[in-house]
């Protein structure tokens, strides 16, 4: 389990976080919501390790990973699809790939599954990342993730920018991920549909704190909405 508790974090004389708490079990997806600027993607660097908490603990798998570098925490089998995607535009696709390994145990290659879930990949593996459409940049990103073998995925925002038949391709992979290969998902959304319809608990946030959360079928649906749009 991934279990953040209570964190805070600060740029300077700025409180971004207050007091944070967020949890998900192998199998689960757990959806962050919220408008622009609320903490959300602060809250996904936080638990990578690309931002240092101020207070509070994160624990994976029964360990503190608080004070651990983002490399170590990749090697533990957390992996992060960066909002923006950040993949390396003038690499190819293999080797964008490929730079994954250095956090997947010693000798492993690109997993064929990757493949499997993002066929269009297999095709333009000699292709720069940068030649790549938006949909295909994002597929990318998620398959670079899994190379590394992790058992938590973290998404921030898959579906900005990206084409309604990419992101439902993108909702089946997350899916299946969690449900039949028993990963634990951490997903930063701004559509609620469709984090609704993949989320077994939903954490709305407000200015750095979370005002509501629960499971997604306890929740009122009306409150969620008027968070998000208020």
């Amino acid at each position: 389990m991934l279990d953040v508790r209570a964190i805070d974090l600060s740029y300077g004389a700025s409180r971004c976080l207050r007091g944070v708490s967020l949890s998900v079990e192998p199998g689960k997806v757990a959806a962050v919501l919220g408008r622009n600027g609320v903490g959300k993607s602060s809250l996904l660097r936080s638990i990578m390790g690309l931002e240092r908490i101020g207070g509070g603990g994160i624990s994976w798998e029964g360990a503190d990973i608080s004070t651990l570098a983002p490399s170590e925490r990749a090697r533990r089998g957390i992996g992060y699809v960066p909002q923006g995607r950040e993949i390396f535009p003038f690499l190819t696709v293999q080797e964008n790939l490929e730079t994954a390994l250095a956090a997947a145990p010693r000798g492993s290659k690109v997993p064929g599954e990757v493949f499997d879930l993002f066929p269009i990949l297999r095709d333009f593996l000699r292709r720069r990342g940068g030649d790549l459409s938006g949909g295909q940049q994002q597929q990318l990103a998620i398959a670079r993730a899994l190379t590394a073998r992790p058992r938590l995925l973290i998404l921030d925002e898959p579906t900005e920018g990206i084409q309604p038949n990419v992101i439902k391709d993108i909702g089946k992979v997350i899916q299946y991920l969690a449900r039949d290969r028993g990963f634990a998902v951490v997903l930063v959304e701004q559509y609620f549909e469709f984090a609704r319809d993949l989320a077994d608990t939903i954490t709305v946030m407000v200015r750095g704190e979370v005002a509501l959360a629960g499971k997604t079928d306890a929740l009122d649906e009306a409150a969620v909405r008027k968070l998000l749009t208020v």
